[in-house]
């Protein structure tokens, strides 16, 4: 029997941004290493005791957040997770003189980006942009700069870039050591690059394992949450497929309900305090007749099988299967991952 042939994938500009993201993450970790970086982001966030840290973004800049917001936690800090959107108008007490705002947004111009930084007149702001120049970039106190390049359509390139910045900023507000984070977080650029060249092996297995799926879910806990959010936001935009996000816990609360032939769910494996949950899910899922993989190091399929690495980098490198689903199943429809027929890149009207 000849061998099928291989699936089509059509290697748009979103495609090209995938593959891109090895050099985005070098560039953006030697933007991080130069040499007083480190102390002046220090001197920045240190500048006095904050009453309080509000993380704001919007799509997969919001989801960024969230190992963050579990590192300053763990540091004693006392921080507010709120999508700028909610922030402008319900959330601007929170934004005092005692208040470090952290605002993450790629283009550094979204609508609800540029109301924050013009509603905002007493709290300190913290910008992670990709775009020099922005808005953000311009209005912030002090604008941490990721070096991605111009990103067409999905976000892909921009958000590991923007998260190895987060991860780093948690080590700089935890504490911790210059050169101990700095050596923790090298390998990202090299573990990404070795998990894309693979991209054709994983595509036709994704394609195999996802073939008449319509419904898709991700679940997961903790730091895992980034990639679960993220990864059914650009599932929808590359893919037009409907897609959920939700924690490993919420699932169990309604959607088991809904498992159907058509249905197939992610979970993330996470981190250790909660990975034996979610496997634990994941396996109730199979056994109520479910189409189910786990996302981690140790994955059965290799699409779904992470690269083993210091846990600051997991949140990173989780999203990269979520990309190769989001190939697969547009090669499936025919369609080219990532082209925007209603959609823009950026958000310019609440």
């Amino acid at each position: 029997m000849l061998n099928a042939a291989p699936l089509p994938v059509l290697e748009g500009r979103y495609f090209q941004d995938i593959m891109a993201q090895p050099q985005a993450l070098r560039d953006t970790f030697a933007w991080l290493a130069a040499p007083g970086r480190w102390s002046q982001v220090q001197q920045f966030v240190g500048a006095r005791a904050w009453k309080r840290v509000v993380l704001t973004g919007m799509g997969s800049s919001y989801h960024t957040f969230h190992p963050l917001n579990l590192a300053l936690i763990a540091a004693g800090q006392t921080p507010v997770m709120m999508e700028t959107s909610e922030l402008i108008h319900y959330g601007l007490a929170l934004c005092d003189e005692q208040t470090l705002v952290i605002a993450a947004s790629q283009s550094g111009a979204s609508a609800e980006t540029v109301r924050l930084l013009e509603a905002n007149t007493r709290a300190t702001v913290l910008g992670v942009t990709n775009t020099a120049g922005s808005p953000l970039a311009r209005g912030a106190g002090l604008a941490l700069l990721a070096q991605a390049g111009p990103e067409h359509s999905v976000s892909c390139k921009t958000y590991v870039a923007g998260m190895l910045m987060l991860q780093w900023l948690a080590a700089v507000m935890g504490g911790r050591d210059e050169q101990q984070t700095l050596a923790r977080l090298a390998a990202a650029a090299a573990l990404a690059g070795q998990y894309l060249q693979g991209w054709p092996q994983h595509v036709e297995a994704l394609a195999g394992r996802l073939r008449g799926k319509r419904h898709l879910f991700f679940a997961g806990r903790g730091s895992s949450l980034s990639a679960v959010g993220t990864g059914a936001l650009i599932m929808k935009e590359a893919t037009r497929l409907h897609t959920e996000g939700m924690s490993s816990a919420a699932f169990r609360h309604g959607p088991l309900e809904m498992l159907h032939p058509e249905m197939w769910i992610g979970v993330f494996d996470g981190p250790e305090p909660t990975r034996a949950l979610n496997r634990r899910l994941a396996a109730d899922l199979v056994a109520n007749g479910g189409s189910c993989d786990e996302i981690g190091v140790d994955a059965a399929q290799r699409p779904f099988r992470l690269p083993d690495s210091d846990p600051a980098l997991q949140p990173i490198l989780e999203i990269l299967p979520v990309q190769m689903m989001t190939l697969a199943l547009a090669a499936l429809a025919g369609r080219e991952a990532g082209h925007f027929e209603r959609a823009r890149k950026i958000t310019d009207t609440e």
